[in-house]
């Protein structure tokens, strides 16, 4: 820090908190800059902690006074002291140096003077903790920062090497970051992604909150309907199974370019969408609304004549009904839905389809747009751009799977602020707030040091952190419970199962923040590769391994993660085992748990009951320990799938299976949420626009889903035919 900088923040905390009495009389002047040069400057890292020098006047000396915790000290304070807020005691605090080893800075000797002529002080407290870094870090290194005018400011300024805090423990561990990896990989060449920027991350969150925009507007003003919940997210989730685009969030290379997912989503909408039905009168409403629609747009759109006459009758026929009929059954008004729909529905269908595929087409080229934009203001920040690089040859060694490295060298990050409030840690760059609670924080810090590789001095883990927590934001939007479905996890006691009977070690569908172990796969291997990501599962060919696998419940993920495992086991001679864990919908089945149950790799088959097992939030990372866990609210397909030296090794026995079954029901000590709504009934084939479970809104189905759904996974589903759930489901369902 300047000595301008420095003298104004001492000038103002000596007139406004010093330990003598307000009426004292001065017995020297306040510390002139003459006076400021000869003494030497705090060290950075108690200044980022809010420490600066004042002067007393009474006792015509220099103290320190902390203008977070508004504590004054007349000793030189030790950084890792305990906070006077948190630990009024100094139970947690770190034994001091010196003579006094067994008193906190807090708690040292006073002066007789001060003893005589000390007075409260009312100053209001700050609720806001100090920014002292929570990493052990390097005697002398300030670790949180990443800004090129502190780097200056350090080379310059005198530091004591002073005792590294005690890291952060939280209260409940839902990971076991202490379990190493048996995946086997071939060794291959560094990522060629461009490293993350929070510049790059804040402009792609704007340009993903226009998409959005932009997909409300054309539903709206095409087909006169509010887009189904969560359809965007499962859109992105979609495309990003054959995107093979440069962005890792914005769809920009896809073939085909009508997504199959929001296709479905929209059309199941049309007319009118069907929600969950549970009296008479919602089901008379319904079925008067929907005959009203298709009436309506059938004469609004180019329909042929003979479409006209069947609609038209049809929904005249109905209201007629409804008319001369009061005294029928919620089942019987049901039944007339079902049966309008299949006489209507096609005519309805055909009229819509163009204006539909148009949506689609539309949202994917402004994505692709965006995508190239992005790109090309990204290549500017880098100070050498990258050139196109020859293919290596591949490699023939087998190591153990290690966190993706990028090529490119990351740049110079700008700052990014760090406090906590209570319990929650709050990132901000120019404006934009991430939070994430604090025993979450410090398992990214845990994370970043066991795979992060060009960062020993954390100077740049702030801006990553920052920009990973806006990545997943982006991916699965803010509003109030939104997304959270797709990051649902599998309760701590059944990973623990997993890994003591069948020796898994790897997740296959994760994130940083749902993870258990410190290895896994997960969507975006740009800004996750830092935290321990092995990138995207679909490209992640182990040669042997025990691994979890709980996609999200997209049908195009699902049985392109089929078809990736039945590829993996036959071409492997080493144990190779997947225990996979999808949503068991049999009405209509899905084709990804069709073609696992007839697949020659399948070893066993266990089937859980709605309600009698439970999953993690996928909002854990912020939600109330009270809400992190809840039943799911349908049944789920456990399918164990091995080559043969992987059953030899960790074959399904009964013992096995047993223990593991007991691992997944709720536990007694908790009471796991039931808030989420069960599978409502829905007309059939129509799976797309009512969710199958529901987050806390009873808008999206939850499955389990661990956060492995955020990876490389899509969104739940849509339709009878495809998506079978929305991204609630995750939870349940991803």
């Amino acid at each position: 820090m300047s000595n301008d900088s420095q003298g104004s923040v001492k000038g103002e905390a000596a007139m406004i908190l010093s330990p003598s009495p307000s009426g004292s009389a001065s017995q020297g002047p306040p510390l002139s800059p003459s006076t400021t040069s000869k003494t030497p400057e705090l060290p950075d890292e108690l200044v980022q902690a809010g420490w600066s020098k004042c002067w007393s006047r009474r006792e015509n000396r220099p103290y320190y006074f902390n203008r977070f915790t508004n504590q004054s000290l007349w000793e030189v304070p030790v950084l890792g002291q305990h906070d006077v807020i948190s630990d009024p005691l100094g139970l947690n605090a770190a034994p001091a140096e010196g003579g006094d080893g067994n008193l906190g800075n807090g708690q040292r000797k006073r002066r007789s003077s001060e003893e005589q002529g000390a007075v409260p002080i009312t100053v209001k407290r700050v609720k806001v903790e100090p920014t002292t870094p929570i990493s052990p870090s390097t005697p002398g290194v300030k670790p949180w920062s990443s800004a090129p005018e502190d780097k200056q400011a350090q080379s310059t300024t005198p530091t004591t090497p002073s005792p590294a805090p005690a890291p952060y423990r939280p209260a409940v561990i839902y990971w076991d970051l202490d379990v190493q990896t048996n995946a086997v990989i071939r060794e291959h060449a560094p990522a060629t992604h461009l490293p993350p920027h929070p510049e790059i991350e804040l402009q792609r969150a704007q340009l993903v909150t226009k998409l959005r925009q932009h997909y409300h507007e054309l539903c709206h003003q095409r087909e006169g309907i509010d887009p189904p919940r969560e359809s965007f997210n499962r859109w992105l989730l979609e495309r990003k199974v054959i995107d093979k685009g440069h962005d890792p969030l914005l769809p920009s290379d896809c073939d085909p370019v009508i997504s199959p997912s929001m296709f479905r989503e929209v059309m199941n909408d049309i007319p009118i969408r069907l929600s969950r039905i549970k009296y008479k009168e919602e089901a008379r409403k319904l079925l008067f609304k929907y005959a009203e629609a298709a009436k309506k747009m059938i004469d609004s759109r180019n329909a042929s004549p003979e479409s006209r006459k069947v609609v038209k009758w049809n929904a005249e026929d109905t209201m007629s009904w409804l008319r001369r009929d009061h005294s029928a059954s919620k089942e019987d008004y049901m039944d007339r839905l079902e049966h309008l729909r299949q006489q209507c529905g096609p005519h309805v269908a055909a009229v819509a389809k163009d204006s539909v595929e148009g949506i689609c087409s539309k949202i994917y080229q402004l994505s692709a747009d965006y995508s190239r934009r992005l790109r090309q203001t990204h290549l500017s920040l880098l100070q050498d751009p990258p050139t196109e690089a020859c293919a290596s040859p591949p490699q023939s060694r087998l190591v153990y799977c290690y966190p993706v490295r990028l090529a490119i060298p990351s740049p110079l990050l700008p700052r990014v602020e760090l406090h906590f409030e209570n319990d929650v840690a709050c990132l901000r760059f120019r404006g934009e707030m991430v939070k994430v609670n604090r025993g979450h924080f410090s398992k990214l810090e845990l994370l970043y040091r066991y795979s992060c590789i060009d960062d020993p001095r954390f100077e740049k883990f702030l801006s990553r952190v920052w920009c990973m927590l806006k990545r997943y934001q982006e991916m699965f939007g803010s509003g109030a419970n939104e997304g959270t479905g797709l990051q649902g996890a599998l309760p701590v006691s059944l990973f623990e199962a997993l890994n003591r009977q069948f020796g898994v070690s790897f997740e296959c569908f994760a994130s940083p923040l749902n993870c258990y172990f410190k290895q896994f796969c997960s969507a975006f291997p740009d800004i996750d590769g830092f935290f321990g990501s092995r990138g995207p599962f679909l490209s992640f060919c182990p040669v042997s391994g025990s691994f979890e696998a709980n996609p999200p419940f997209c049908e195009e993920m699902m049985e392109t993660m089929v078809t990736h495992f039945e590829d993996l086991l036959d071409r492997s001679s080493e144990p190779l085992s997947f225990i996979v864990f999808v949503p068991e919908w049999r009405d209509p089945v899905t084709p990804a748990l069709t073609r696992m149950e007839g697949s020659r790799f399948l070893r066993h088959q266990l089937s859980v009951p709605a309600y009698e097992h439970e999953y993690r939030s996928g909002s854990q990372h912020v939600c109330k320990r009270d809400e992190m866990y809840y039943r799911a609210v349908h049944g789920t397909a456990v399918l164990f799938l091995q080559n043969d030296a992987g059953f030899l090794k960790w074959a399904p026995t009964p013992e096995r299976l047993a223990e593991l079954t007991t691992a997944y029901r709720p536990s007694l000590s908790r009471t796991s949420s039931l808030s989420s709504p069960g599978p409502a009934h829905i007309a059939p084939g129509d799976r797309d626009s009512a969710p199958k479970a529901s987050d806390k809104t009873q808008s999206s189905l939850m499955s389990p889903g661990s956060h492995d759904n955020n990876n490389n996974s899509g969104g739940g589903g849509s339709s009878s035919s495809s998506s079978r759930s929305s991204p609630g489901d995750k939870m349940a369902a991803v």
